[in-house]
């Protein structure tokens, strides 16, 4: 049996790992490959699989994309709670996830306010705009202004259940305690949702978050495993996670391949067994050092660049394509307008969001050593 790495003063893994910038790039890109290659039907004016049927069955996986995010975000909110307070935890995440959100934000209402666009366009109000600014406008039941914003409620009721462990003060063992707990939930009302009408209750599927819990889980254990050393505990809630994250995937895909039609959406439950086992595997090559990749502004870049690009793609893609259809081959549109994302998602990073968040950080003196989780923080989500 494998015993927990023992270390005197820190415990190894606590800085930053440069290899979760590419793999969240990676991510990003796999969503929007997704998205401009196979479900923009109404910005192309006609399924994209039909344009890049070459392309569709592997950007058709780019789905899963946003599974290997909630995958880091286990691993790296872990990093970034430990030793903190709420208060700071809290603040955190309000300066990573806000400034570009609502930089987003406004480019989605002035495309469809000001430039009249009409494809997925969400029709809200002002009044609905103002709540989409809160981030929390599904709980009070109003439409996403972009429909990439439904992960990032996740996000949140992830920081808010993992608030739990911050209030409580987070030990390996409470870490360990809080993970099997959430499992132990998640794990019924999945599998046995529908023959039990109180894990259908819309309250427990919002707590309990069947659909991405295992997902968050894995990367915990993941964590605990880089930070502290394997031991068969971890490794067994990253195994029960596998099997929870993988239905739950199938669940996912099976909706959008009966929604769209095989042909518009050439997904194969294969392709999604392996390509969950897949981030699986190499997450757990990151926890166990296998992919250490030396730190570089290059990395840096791509990792800081990855939130701007997972929230303006979809705006670059209405503003963008729609005019250009039919005045050059579909698969320079398709390149153009990537390489568009790429320049203005790059720019909100520099120029805009990363001034902000420096403004917004707190001060530290001279004397103070900065935390290494902090260090972490932006790999934590898209």
């Amino acid at each position: 049996m494998h015993r927990r790495r023992k270390s005197a003063g820190r415990p190894q893994g606590t800085g930053r790992l440069a290899e979760l910038d590419l793999l969240r790039f990676i991510a990003a890109m796999a969503v929007l490959a997704f998205h401009f290659f196979v479900a923009f039907a109404s910005v192309w004016g006609e399924r994209p699989a039909t344009l890049f049927p070459w392309l569709a069955p592997v950007a058709g996986l780019g789905i899963l994309g946003v599974e290997l995010f909630f995958v880091i975000s286990g691993f790296v909110i872990l990093m970034t709670i430990w030793g903190r307070g709420l208060g700071a935890f809290a603040w955190s995440r309000f300066v990573r996830l806000y400034p570009a959100y609502w930089m987003s934000l406004a480019a989605v209402a002035v495309v469809y306010g000001v430039l009249a666009a009409e494809p997925l366009n969400p029709k809200l109000s002002a009044g609905e705009y103002a709540t989409n600014a809160t981030m929390f406008q599904r709980l009070f039941g109003v439409q996403d202004a972009s429909g990439v914003y439904w992960s990032l409620w996740a996000e949140l009721r992830f920081y808010l259940l993992i608030s739990i462990l911050v209030i409580a003060g987070v030990t390996y063992g409470r870490v360990l305690a809080f993970m099997g707990l959430w499992l132990a939930a998640a794990l019924p009302v999945h599998f046995l949702g529908a023959h039990v009408a109180f894990f259908r209750e819309e309250a427990v599927l919002q707590i309990v978050m069947p659909g991405y819990a295992g997902y968050f889980i894995a990367g915990m254990a993941l964590y605990l495993i880089h930070r502290f050393g394997s031991a068969w505990l971890p490794w067994l809630l990253f195994a029960a996670s596998w099997v929870l994250s993988v239905d739950s995937a199938l669940v996912r895909v099976a909706k959008r391949v009966t929604a769209a039609g095989a042909k518009a959406m050439p997904v194969t439950d294969f392709g999604v067994v392996f390509t969950i086992t897949l981030i699986f595997a190499v997450m757990a090559m990151v926890a166990l050092g296998y992919l250490r990749m030396p730190s570089s502004p290059a990395l840096t870049a791509l990792g800081g660049t990855t939130y701007p690009l997972y929230l303006f793609h979809s705006v670059v893609a209405v503003a963008l394509i729609p005019p250009l259809v039919g005045t050059m081959p579909a698969w320079i549109i398709g390149v153009i307008a990537t390489l568009v994302t790429l320049v203005l998602s790059y720019l909100v990073y520099s120029c805009a969001e990363r001034p902000l968040q420096r403004l917004l950080r707190p001060r530290r003196s001279p004397q103070s050593t900065p935390m290494p989780a902090v260090q972490a923080e932006k790999a934590s989500v898209p």
